[in-house]
């Protein structure tokens, strides 16, 4: 059987997101062992987004993807992996821990047989792990993230929650009491990858493969607000459990894609959090503790006198004339904002690469600059009032630690130019805050 190792190229990674892995290559006696395929895919997912965009060009003559949406998307991804830096996996310790002390029986990790049941085992787990989280409502608040994006395309495959991970873990631990840590750590993985690329109005029908597997037709519905999209083809790869469960849905219609009730928002910690606010403050609105609780319980679309699952009475129908959520900006103000996304996205990447000679204090530090930069970069996308004063501050956030070695650029011939330009974007955003605090002061005279 394979032995631990780092995959040689990138094609391992692409061969994993499409199935093409087998149980000699991908089965390992330990934990340890296994690959990190998801993070070792990234090339494959930056390769993929922009050949769907070269061809959405091609093909459509307009970008399948815009600025502010699609730095919306990878905002949320990289902030959903934030708390890898803390800890290890929800879904992987609790399962580890159940095998450890409650499992029934063991299976080799080296047959074939264990490999293909696991591959099933998991995506059959995720199946109710995604139902439930569309029909309770807590766990809606956490999932509703992916959902929030008006479009749908490759980008809108990393849009994930920071929220969900601890919660999901709960619904894989029965496959622990026979499944050994080790293949559920590579199936874990690979049904992830498979869905990324299913995030695409590119690729229409494919033909008899829509009977079994979850495909961009299938997931186009699942994404949509239509009435018929609405809860319904759960899968992750395999189409089967909604058809065996009656959650299937073809698709007919045009897909209008986004939240029942959009956001419109482009700033990162509102599309992550809102929800749960929403949640708190219609509980809130009920006098029982019956129904304050039934809020969060319950599906979203509850309320009292109606069932479990609610109903969808009181939704916004679709017209399919309905203009998606865009930032007019200016082409220089995106082209800050675009320079910027790809420094702290260093940042990041520069953070997971040697988080193990980090201290603690200096990782908090760290994340606490990402969000900061994702959100600061999400007012200035919405145009909110305060942008100019939390982008200034931010920038002298980034000076600080150029300044002190916390932040270093791509390479050593993009220092001075990036120091450059950091300094010259803090000059800027000073200067706009003195005007609009000159503004007020104005008015208020």
């Amino acid at each position: 059987m394979a032995e631990a190792m780092v995959p040689s190229s990138m094609f391992t990674e692409v061969r994993a997101m499409f199935l093409m892995l087998t149980p000699t290559e991908a089965s390992f006696q330990k934990v340890e062992d296994v690959p990190r395929y998801v993070q070792q895919a990234t090339p494959v997912f930056v390769g993929l987004m922009l050949l769907e965009l070269v061809v959405g060009l091609l093909k459509t003559g307009t970008s399948v993807v815009t600025i502010s949406d699609g730095l919306t998307s990878l905002s949320a991804g990289m902030i959903s992996r934030l708390p890898h830096l803390l800890m290890r996996g929800c879904e992987l310790t609790a399962y580890m821990y159940v095998w450890d002390h409650y499992r029934l029986v063991e299976l080799p990790w080296d047959s074939a047989w264990t490999w293909w049941f696991t591959l099933v085992g998991v995506d059959f787990c995720y199946y109710w792990v995604h139902r439930f989280a569309h029909e309770v409502a807590i766990l809606w608040a956490a999932h509703q993230v992916h959902h929030s994006s008006e479009y749908y395309n490759l980008t809108t495959a990393l849009r994930q929650s920071l929220t969900q991970q601890f919660t999901s873990w709960i619904f894989y631990l029965p496959l622990a009491l026979a499944l050994p840590p080790s293949i559920f750590a590579v199936h874990i993985q690979i049904n992830l990858l498979y869905q990324f690329w299913i995030h695409t109005e590119l690729i229409r029908d494919l033909g008899p493969l829509e009977w079994i597997f979850n495909t961009p037709k299938h997931h186009r519905v699942h994404h949509g607000r239509n009435p018929y999209c609405l809860d319904k083809n759960y899968g992750g790869i395999l189409i089967i459990w909604d058809r065996l469960f009656g959650t299937f849905a073809p698709e007919t219609d045009k897909v209008i894609y986004g939240l029942v009730f959009p956001i419109n928002t482009f700033e990162i910690v509102s599309v992550q959090l809102h929800y749960y606010l929403d949640l708190w403050e219609r509980s809130n609105t009920y006098k029982t503790i019956s129904d304050k609780l039934s809020t969060f319980i319950k599906s979203p679309s509850w309320k009292p006198g109606k069932p479990r699952l609610g109903d969808h009475v009181d939704k916004p129908g679709v017209t399919g004339e309905e203009v998606r959520l865009d930032s007019s900006w200016s082409l220089p103000l995106q082209v800050y904002v675009v320079i910027h996304f790809l420094l702290v996205l260093w940042t990041y990447h520069d953070l997971f690469e040697n988080k193990m000679i980090l201290s603690q204090l200096a990782i908090l530090g760290l994340i606490g600059y990402i969000l900061l930069t994702l959100t600061s970069l999400g007012f200035i996308i919405d145009q909110r009032p305060m942008a100019a004063v939390l982008e200034m501050l931010r920038c002298v956030v980034m000076v600080t630690m150029q300044r002190y070695s916390y932040m270093k650029p791509p390479s050593l011939s993009l220092a001075v130019p990036t120091e450059a330009f950091v300094s010259l974007s803090l000059l800027y955003w000073a200067v706009q805050s003195f005007s609009q605090l000159l503004g007020i002061k104005k008015k208020a005279d």
